[in-house]
This record gives structure tokens, C-alpha cells and sequence, in this order.
């Protein structure tokens, strides 16, 4: 007898149901005349977390939240399942779980419960970036609540780049010929780590594109679209012309090192990373450039990669209007981020869910990183969170999809295959992971 085939709609038709029953078992509890008592899971409630629960308990009577730490969130994620299976000790909200799974592929596990009549108010009241709603959403309909997303952009060293009179690209077919101009003099334009393929995923998301799709109860997979064939053709000219390092991440101090070396001039990042560089660099402090990450040739408007997460609501919460009102507040309210400021560094928490960040950008650029160009770095930062764009759905087994793609990314970047076998071995593999999993899936 075959296995029952999991499809998306059975799986969001259940998490439906269970939310128009509300069953009990969730972690809350009868609350009697008391608040309403929202247990959180959260992993890192020391460095950011906890400053933004205090504040919130301090300032609300009728709703406080509980935290509960996790160890890590391969833990929390083996934990929440266990929940949901048995009934029992459901939280109401658990931090965004990027990395073992994301909205889509929760709630095809039939993990989340869906939040949209919970979350229209706020989403009518226009808190959120539209960026950043995607994030939160299977189709039309919300399972979680948005958290937003760090702006994209780049940081070139623009002392080596004026030393050999090279203009500051504004395309990636402009950083390719400035890679060309540079090579010569034992300089790189970009570094691209063997075991880190977020370069090709990044330009596949400014490109327009996403490898998966919702398509009725099943999921279409497409690597070898237009726009992943754009995004392969820029990576594999860096590799073919010999334009790039590669400096591999796993060994944070040489990595940070030859970046300061002069050796590699282009550095794309985002504002949780300026801090880190700063402190961290001895050789090139104030020789960098924030400026707006390069574009296609052919793009009809400026686009940056956004691609957000969700603070999820699991099945079996038995508060969910209040556990959305928490997450909302904690995501887009003043008060919430401000509660997060570092006193050692000076900047807050990333507000990347909010339309506008510009009062928490100045924090987020420290001080001699860019030298006389600091000033610049407002701007770009903006310019990034507006040109936001968020095509990107992540399927049902991207963990193990993700783990086979840095394999075909080692392979590529060391010349073994080309970017389009990638694309190639990579559509194979997910299509055929994703029916030995008996989901439904279309795409060949």
C-alpha cells in the first residue's frame, strides 16, 4: 500500500480547521480575570530578546509575555514539533526559524495556524514594509507575522580602486570589468567561499526570480529559469576570468585578515555586518565606500534582494489575536526598538519590518568604517530598504536542498561543473527529494 501523498492544501486545510476550533492543550492555559500570559521561544533573548519582553510586560497589563529560552533552533524547531504532535506545551509565538524551515514548509507540516483575520488590522494600518510581508505568507493568507529584512548593498575599498583609476560599478557587468582592470595587479573584486552559495541565491532573488512556487496543493521547482540563468552567467564570468577569491568563512580571522589586506576590494553586506568590520579591521578603517549594490544590465528598476522571515504563531496557540498583537508590537513599535539598543556599540536591532528605518540608520553605521564617506552611508542604507523586493518562496526540504547546493556550489566555484549543470543537478535532485517525501510536486 502507497504512503498518503502530502499536499500543501490538505496540510493548510487541517491548520485551518484547527484554528476555528481553538482545541485546548496550548502552553497559556485558562487565564481567568488575570493578563493573558504569551509563552515565547526565543534562542538569543540575552542580546536582544529580553530588553524588548521587559518593556513590553512593563507597559501592558493585559497581556505579558513569557520567554522561554531554547537552546538553539535545531532544538526549538525538534521541540515545536513535539509540541504540535502532542498538544501539550504549545507556544503562542516562536522566533523566526530561518534555517530549518521557513513559512511555507511549516505549515505544510501542519505547524502553524493562520493568523490573516488576526493580522488584517495592522496590515490595513500600513505598519509593515511590503517587503517584508511575503515572509509570513503561504499564498494570500498569513501564518506567522512579518519581521522584516536587512537592507542589501555593497562596500568597495575605494583607496585600491582610485589607485588604479577604476570607476566604482553600478552593474555587475561594470564590477566584472573592474575585476578585469584589477586582476593584473594581483587584486580580486569579490571573494566567493566554496561552502557559500549566497551569492548565486541573492542574485536569482534580485533577478526576480525563486525556485519554488505554490501551484494549487502542489509545488513547481524551476532552477533553470530566465532569471537563474542571469544569475548563473554573472557568478560563472567571475569564475571563468579569474576575478575572485576564495576565502573561505569557516575561518573567521583569515577571512577578516585578507579583506583587510586590500587584496579584495567589493564586499557585499548589510547593516548587522558594518559593526563587526569595524572592529575588526586595522588596515583598510576608513578606505571603504557604502554604495548601492550593482544591478543587471537590462533591470528596469533599482532592486535589491529582501527576503524576510516570520515570527511564527504554531497550531495549538490558544491566544492567537493576542500573541499577533505581541508580535506585531515587538516588530514595528518604537518603543520595542529602541528597547534594543547595544550600549557597547550604539545601534539597535535591525527595525527591518517597518516601512521606515530612517530614524535607527545613523546607529547602524559605526563611526570609522567609512571614513570622510560615512556621511553616504545614510543614503544607500535607504535606498536599499525601498528597492526591497521579496519573490523568494522556500520549499518543504530547502534545508537538505540547501546542504546539496553548497556541494554543487564547491564543485562550480572550483571549475568541476559550470553554474547551469548546477542549475541542472539541482532541479533533479529537488524534484526527485521532494516526491521520495510523497509531496506533491510538478516540474521535471
Amino acid at each position: 500500500m502507497q504512503p498518503a501523498r502530502i499536499t500543501l492544501a490538505s496540510a493548510v486545510a487541517v491548520t485551518l480547521s484547527l484554528l476555528a476550533t481553538a482545541c485546548g492543550g496550548g502552553a497559556e492555559g485558562d487565564q481567568g480575570d488575570g493578563p493573558v500570559v504569551i509563552e515565547m521561544w526565543s534562542w538569543n533573548e540575552e542580546r536582544t530578546m529580553q530588553p524588548i519582553v521587559d518593556e513590553f510586560n512593563a507597559t501592558h497589563d493585559d497581556i505579558q509575555i513569557r520567554l522561554v529560552k531554547q537552546v538553539d533552533i535545531t532544538s526549538a524547531a525538534a521541540n515545536l514539533r513535539n509540541a504540535v504532535a502532542s498538544g501539550e506545551g504549545v507556544p503562542c509565538l516562536v522566533q523566526s526559524m530561518t534555517g530549518v524551515g521557513e513559512v511555507p514548509a511549516l505549515t505544510a507540516e501542519g505547524l502553524l495556524i493562520d493568523v490573516t483575520d488576526a493580522l488584517q488590522p495592522y496590515l490595513d494600518d500600513g505598519v509593515f514594509n511590503e517587503a517584508a510581508l511575503p515572509g509570513a505568507q503561504v499564498g494570500d493568507r498569513y501564518y506567522g507575522v512579518p519581521t522584516g529584512f536587512n537592507p542589501s548593498f555593497m562596500m568597495i575599498n575605494r583607496a585600491v580602486y582610485d589607485e588604479y583609476g577604476i570607476e566604482v560599478p553600478t552593474t555587475w557587468d561594470e564590477l566584472i570589468a573592474a575585476g578585469e582592470e584589477l586582476r593584473p595587479h594581483g587584486i580580486y573584486v569579490m571573494n566567493l567561499a566554496g561552502e557559500d552559495p549566497s551569492t548565486l541565491v541573492n542574485l536569482v532573488q534580485q533577478a526576480g526570480g525563486s525556485w519554488y512556487e505554490i501551484e494549487g496543493d502542489a509545488w513547481r521547482v524551476d532552477f533553470l529559469s530566465e532569471e537563474s540563468r542571469k544569475a548563473a552567467d554573472i557568478v560563472q564570468q567571475l569564475i571563468d576570468k579569474n576575478l575572485v577569491a576564495h576565502q573561505t568563512y569557516l575561518d573567521r580571522p583569515a577571512l577578516i585578515e585578507y579583506f583587510d589586506s586590500g587584496q579584495m576590494v567589493s564586499l557585499p553586506t548589510s547593516t548587522w555586518q558594518l559593526t563587526k568590520y569595524e572592529i575588526d579591521f586595522r588596515n583598510t578603517i576608513g578606505d571603504w565606500q557604502p554604495m548601492d549594490l550593482p544591478q543587471f544590465s537590462d533591470a528596469g528598476e533599482f532592486v535589491t534582494p529582501a527576503h524576510g522571515g516570520a515570527e511564527i504563531v504554531p497550531d495549538g496557540c490558544e491566544h492567537v489575536e493576542e500573541a499577533v498583537e505581541v508580535s506585531v508590537w515587538k516588530a514595528t513599535n518604537e518603543e520595542a526598538i529602541n528597547a534594543t539598543l547595544d550600549p557597547e556599540t550604539g545601534a539597535y536591532a535591525w527595525p527591518g519590518a517597518v516601512p521606515d528605518p530612517s530614524p535607527w540608520v545613523d546607529s547602524a553605521v559605526p563611526e570609522r568604517l567609512f571614513g570622510e564617506r560615512r556621511g553616504e552611508a545614510r543614503d544607500v542604507i535607504l535606498r536599499a530598504v525601498q528597492a526591497g523586493r521579496d519573490p523568494w518562496v522556500v520549499g518543504p526540504n530547502y534545508t537538505g536542498v540547501f546542504a546539496e547546493l553548497q556541494d554543487q556550489w564547491a564543485n562550480a566555484v572550483n571549475g568541476e561543473i559550470t553554474m547551469v549543470e548546477l542549475l541542472e543537478r539541482m532541479q533533479d535532485f529537488t524534484v526527485e527529494d521532494l516526491r521520495s517525501k510523497n509531496i506533491n510536486v510538478v516540474g521535471s
